[in-house]
């Protein structure tokens, strides 16, 4: 893959299993915050699977849309695309009700520099969405965050583990998930809390970052050593298929891959296939966020892409000089603060 069209069609192939998922799901898609990191991949995925199941059915797109150009994509990959600001109840009171909601609007990077805004998108606006939707579907895009950091020999927190989050950023993601619960608990509302550590797109994700500093000759802090991460394609197709499980009260899921990986040895991986020596700092910290995604992979089955094949998809994007989003993880960092 080296050109962005084959990479977002790699992003949205759809699975056997999601396309017979369409043919039974009753009613219209909507996704709120569809101009985010994931959300037009999520929703070309979903419109190409409508088409495959051979059946009608809309996905609409709702954002503010305020980056130049990113309207007409969400309409060129075939949905209908709503201008919405939705901290504005008014304005979320007017979008079409529509049975089944993908809500992936939130805010982390920038927390320490305007805290108030990060919960007003975190917790707020979850409020306005819950009460426009208390009757449809919602699978609403959540963190592993929420969790506590524990020690690499834990092997990851389960959707058992009590929410203990650090920082504000994290806090206001529980804030987020308790609004939705509430209107589980209460209303009735099926919703699913979709759990998400690390989505790997080649322009973005702990792997991208990694690999960067391999190629670039940049320091690697091993202070948070252990990660886990999941292909975007995979991500999308399980958020998706989370539809047929919403439930009363709110069912929270953890989504990842299921390998615990360490920061060193995906260092040393992308140093091979670039034949450079990364250069690491530090020792592996005691503590990092590490989730168990068990039930996820019961309910819906392993990942179709591997670390090993997204590292080496990765390392070939860097080094043919792929693009970048520009927005870096910062995995490193194990206070909360981002």
């Amino acid at each position: 893959m080296h050109t962005e069209e084959s990479l977002e069609l790699a992003l949205s192939e759809p699975t056997p299993q999601l396309v017979d998922m369409m043919r039974r799901l009753e009613g219209d898609i909507i996704i709120l915050g569809i101009a985010g990191k994931m959300g037009f991949s999520l929703g070309r995925m979903a419109v190409r699977a409508i088409e495959q199941a051979g059946i009608q059915k809309k996905v609409i797109g709702v954002s503010r849309f305020s980056e130049k150009g990113s309207k007409e994509k969400c309409v060129s990959y075939g949905m209908e695309a709503i201008t919405c600001d939705l901290s504005d109840p008014a304005a979320v009171a007017q979008l079409p009700d529509v049975p089944n909601v993908i809500f992936m609007a939130g805010r982390k990077f920038g927390t320490q520099g305007n805290k108030g805004l990060t919960w007003v998108m975190n917790v707020l606006v979850p409020g306005n969405v819950a009460a426009k939707y208390h009757s449809s579907r919602i699978v609403a895009f959540s963190t592993g965050c929420v969790y506590p950091l524990i020690n690499v020999e834990q092997v990851g927190c389960t959707e058992e583990v009590e929410p203990d989050p650090a920082g504000e950023y994290a806090q206001s993601a529980l804030g987020r998930e308790r609004i939705f619960g509430y209107y589980a608990e209460n209303l009735g509302t099926p919703v699913n809390l979709f759990r998400l550590n690390y989505a790997i797109d080649l322009r973005y994700g702990v792997l991208h970052d990694i690999g960067q500093k391999v190629w670039r000759g940049e320091e690697i802090d091993l202070s948070v050593g252990y990660f886990n991460c999941i292909w975007q394609a995979d991500a999308n197709d399980v958020a998706l298929r989370c539809l047929e499980a919403c439930e009363s009260p709110a069912l929270a899921l953890n989504v990842t891959g299921p390998e615990t990986l360490s920061v060193r040895w995906a260092a040393q991986e992308f140093g091979r296939l670039f034949n450079k020596s990364p250069r690491l700092k530090g020792a592996e910290g005691s503590k990092c966020y590490l989730s168990n995604p068990a039930e996820a992979i019961q309910r819906f089955g392993y990942p179709r892409v591997g670390p090993a094949e997204m590292i080496s998809m990765t390392a070939d994007w860097i080094r043919n000089d792929g693009s970048s989003l520009g927005k870096p993880t910062h995995f490193e960092v194990s206070d909360g603060k981002y």
